[in-house]
């Protein structure tokens, strides 16, 4: 089979691997679908992210959808010709945080296309992976094998959205508006946000956060008074989901807050300086949020009753042999939101 391997920044190869065969308990699927990631984005750009660099030859990806092809024995609830996305997420469900049902904290997690394990946890960007069944989630017949491939993302922000607690009737701010901001929209419009304002210094990307939802955009870049104002009164929005790792953007955020509200931190960044006043005066809570587990299948379910549209975010297809065609558009934020490969 053909991969996408990573041997370091801007060195992208499309390579021969041996597919393998599905055993006890697993699956073989024909990727179809698979959405570039920030992370892929890093790994091409710049060889890593922080102190996680690559350090041997990485298949990418994590962001897949595609078709049953093979069973392994002791399989049940899966066909081959079901159509499925694959939760990238296995962890080792022993460890201290698997038991505490904290599956995204596990300490021997194989993420898919991670170099933070050496050796590295090898992706799912190729035209043949062998998976655990009880990854795998089928696709409801009328949704696009492209919609599923989006679970993942979703599923990132659906356990952002977890860590904010109940948003029935809130008004959010949306900082940053690229694939996880855009579908932090999403995410919290389906469950129950009254406002959302969403903010982010290129216009394309703001035009497509109207389009899944947001009730008002603010280039920040060009019209930074605009959400200054909400911060008359002590603030006005009880939570904000910052995704672009910007000190700014975190720091006019806490402006914008109202006290006791809540900034779930989704992007990720560099060191950056908190206004500690603030947030004592404020008493707001600051919580990270770091990939998710049990959020996958609800992700897949709310795309499969069309409770949900990831559609408007796709913008791009490239065949596997454009890979690095792709991997250059995707870093293009003036013209991409969501692109990905067809294999």
């Amino acid at each position: 089979m053909k991969a996408v391997v990573i041997h370091a920044a801007k060195d992208l190869r499309i390579e021969e691997r041996e597919a393998g065969s599905p055993g006890p308990g697993q699956v073989e699927i024909a990727i179809e679908a698979g959405g570039i990631c920030g992370s892929d984005l890093h790994y091409y750009n710049h060889g890593g992210f922080g102190t996680v660099r690559v350090r041997e030859p990485m298949i990418l990806g994590h962001e897949v959808a595609g078709t049953v092809k093979a069973l392994g024995t002791s399989v049940s609830g899966l066909a081959v010709g079901d159509r499925v996305a694959v939760s990238p997420s296995r962890p080792c469900n022993a460890c201290d945080y698997c038991l505490k049902g904290q599956q995204n904290h596990c300490l021997n997690m194989r993420f898919y296309g991670s170099a933070m394990p050496m050796p590295h946890i090898q992706g799912a960007f190729r035209q043949r992976l062998v998976a655990e069944a009880w990854q795998c989630h089928r696709v409801a017949d009328g949704i696009s094998i492209n919609e599923a491939a989006m679970a993942e993302p979703f599923a990132v922000t659906l356990h952002g959205v977890a860590r904010a607690g109940a948003l029935t009737g809130k008004r959010v701010l949306v900082t940053g508006c690229g694939p996880i901001g855009a579908l932090a929209i999403i995410a919290a419009r389906a469950h129950g946000a009254r406002e959302i304002v969403a903010t982010d210094v290129m216009d394309a990307v703001l035009e497509k956060a109207l389009d899944v939802g947001a009730d008002r955009v603010i280039n920040v870049a060009n019209s930074p008074e605009q959400l200054s104002a909400y911060s008359a009164g002590k603030g006005y929005f009880d939570v904000q989901f910052e995704a672009s790792g910007n000190e700014r953007a975190v720091r006019s955020g806490l402006e914008a807050l109202r006290p006791r509200s809540t900034l779930v931190q989704l992007g990720l960044g560099g060191d950056v300086s908190i206004p500690q006043n603030m947030v004592v005066a404020k008493e707001i809570e600051m919580k990270g949020t770091f990939r998710f587990h049990e959020e996958f299948g609800l992700a897949v379910d709310l795309i499969n009753n069309r409770r949900v549209d990831l559609k408007p975010l796709l913008t791009d297809i490239f065949p596997l042999q454009d890979a690095v065609i792709a991997f250059k558009t995707a870093a293009d934020r003036s013209r991409s939101m969501k692109v990905q490969l067809a294999f």
